[in-house]
């Protein structure tokens, strides 16, 4: 078998693997591999501006195609600036691999030239990682970590290669199917669970759904069993910030985002279920709220792939382990080949629907200036006309008002940081998700601040002609900061007001974009209507009303049924213990 260098074999994986792009930038530790690149035609590098850029890139690509992403940066800053990225991709559960280069193993551990102890940064921000010492041993460890990232619960794998490592020669084999020896993530659920499940929800008089975004890493089947199971049953559905998509917004039966900036109905119907089916989400604290006040009367069934989720944050009276769209699967076979039929809930409805007529997501109209909230209808109702709309966003208020008031009704067509809250994550999703579904219209919802964080990519959509559209919700502040601020700290606006603004215009032109200004009402729509007409990479400086503030809203600490539904219900100051959960 003729040999290989290490370079040649990681290449000749990822072609072997399906992959067809990479987000990088190159640096003396990976000059190998990017020489065993060079023109070669089945893997398309994508080359970015910042080692963080990257890994949002592939966050957006995996997220909207179901592909995983893969990264490739350089040793020392390279590797450390990809560490958000990755952390961020570990608390959405995205799957990506990064392969990191390092200085050759005999000059690890001496403080050499770019050197960083990579595998000891990433060990707790990746679902695993890998030095590699040997060429013999590459294309083994590329084949697992592609097998560790894209099954079980979904996540980043680093794989860190020393140069000497990537210039060695060794022979390579193609991937063959294999089972590792101790990771076997459980797919099939229990059919005793199942039974017991199935049971639980055709008894229930006042059942809810609360999915989250496992629905969506499951893949479309998942999406699509779900809707099915709530047709059959009759019962609500809510979602998570990370879920959205994966049930219709449009449906009768869908009652809206739950949690901190939710929906009024989602979350008393959530308070007031006597059966909670959690599915594909973990009962994260800004859903919960206050844990002893959290759907104190429900019996809870928890489906989730993550073994480590069942009964971290929230005791449950059920655990289904397996794959979100398995266990779907099998609970409608069973429901149907008991005969069960959906229940009498018109009683549990007539109250939702009480709760969904105090029209939590309403706000004040204005002639004057820009409502966010308007904005984000507005730009709901224009792209409804496209053939295919991705959404991304960075994080903040924007991210909220996005959420609340733009309809989801397919998977992947949301992308956004929930779990970490990463400004600067929303821009190279949308360049991600651009490259993965080129056809598609891709718009990412920013904030005046949280742009700024990674625009420099710009000059990667400039670069490969991407018509990405960047629509900032321009209120001269961090928005978020500045409202926490307001209601927690008696209006004392610490550094969060965004002074010296670029002229967002001026530095769409200088990168080769349209840019375009709305100031007023009046604008709004025909703004709209220019960015998503014209060809090729758009910025719109949408300048919006600048203190108003995203509701509804549940107070750090508090219950689902404390809600704020608008600023004349906010009295006083926070607790110190509330302060502490912001």
């Amino acid at each position: 078998m003729a040999e290989k260098s290490g370079a040649d074999i990681l290449v000749e994986c990822l072609i072997d693997l399906g992959v067809e792009v990479v987000f990088g930038y190159p640096g003396g530790a990976v000059l190998p591999i990017y020489d065993a690149l060079f023109n070669h035609p089945k893997i398309r590098h994508v080359l970015v501006r910042h080692e963080q850029g990257a890994t949002h890139m592939a966050e957006g690509y995996a997220r909207s195609t179901g592909k995983p992403g893969v990264v490739l940066v350089t040793s020392g800053p390279g590797a450390t600036n990809a560490v958000t990225g990755i952390t961020d991709a570990l608390m959405d559960s995205i799957p990506m691999v990064v392969i990191t280069g390092q200085v050759p193993t005999h000059l690890i551990g001496t403080d050499a030239f770019q050197e960083a102890d990579t595998v000891g940064i990433t060990r707790h921000c990746t679902k695993h990682n890998y030095l590699v010492k040997s060429p013999n041993k590459l294309a083994s460890v590329v084949h697992e970590a592609f097998h560790i990232a894209t099954t079980g619960r979904p996540g980043p794998v680093v794989i860190d290669i020393p140069k000497n490592v990537q210039i060695a020669t060794a022979p390579y084999s193609k991937p063959q199917a294999f089972e590792h020896a101790s990771y076997r993530p459980q797919t099939k659920a229990d059919p005793a669970a199942i039974a017991s499940a199935v049971e639980m929800l055709a008894a229930a008089e006042r059942p809810i759904f609360y999915t989250g975004g496992g629905v969506i890493n499951s893949g479309p089947e998942a999406s699509a069993l779900l809707r099915e199971i709530a047709a059959l049953t009759g019962a609500p559905v809510t979602s998570t910030l990370m879920g959205l998509g994966a049930f219709p917004a449009s449906s009768d039966q869908w009652v809206g985002m739950l949690g901190m900036h939710g929906t009024y109905e989602a979350n008393w119907a959530m308070n007031r279920a006597d059966l909670i089916v959690c599915v594909g989400a973990r009962f994260d604290d800004r859903v919960t709220g206050r844990l002893d006040a959290f759907s104190p009367d429900s019996k809870k069934i928890h489906i989730d792939i993550d073994r480590s989720s069942i009964n971290k944050t929230v005791d449950v009276d059920l655990a289904v382990i397996a794959d979100v769209a398995s266990a779907l699967a099998d609970m409608i076979a069973l429901w149907k080949d008991r005969g069960h039929k959906a229940a009498d809930l018109s009683e549990w409805w007539a109250r939702i629907d009480g709760w969904r007529a105090r029209n939590s997501l309403a706000y004040p109209d204005s002639r004057e200036e820009i409502m966010p909230q308007e904005a984000i209808a507005q730009l709901y109702k224009a792209s409804r006309s496209a053939k295919d709309v991705i959404i991304s966003t960075e994080v903040g208020q924007h991210q909220m008002w996005a959420a609340q008031h733009f309809g989801f009704d397919a998977p992947n067509k949301w992308l956004t940081s929930g779990g970490l809250g990463t400004m600067g994550y929303g821009f190279p999703a949308a360049i991600g998700a651009q490259l993965g579904n080129p056809d598609s219209l891709v718009v990412c919802v920013a904030g005046d601040a949280s742009i700024q964080m990674n625009i420099q990519e710009m000059g990667t959509a400039s670069q490969y002609r991407l018509p990405v559209k960047i629509f900032i919700l321009n209120n001269e502040y961090m928005g978020m900061v500045r409202q926490w601020q307001e209601l927690t700290y008696e209006s004392r606006y610490s550094n969060s007001y965004s002074d010296s603004l670029p002229d967002f215009v001026k530095l769409a032109e200088a990168y080769g974009w349209t840019g375009i200004r709305i100031e007023g009402p009046q604008e709004l729509e025909a703004g709209i209507a220019q960015m998503i007409d014209t060809p090729g990479p758009v910025l719109v400086d949408c300048r919006v009303a600048k203190l108003t503030n995203c509701f509804p809203m549940i107070p750090s600490g508090a219950a689902h049924t404390d809600m704020l539904l608008d600023p004349s219900q906010v009295e006083g100051v926070m607790s110190d213990e509330a302060k502490a959960l912001v």
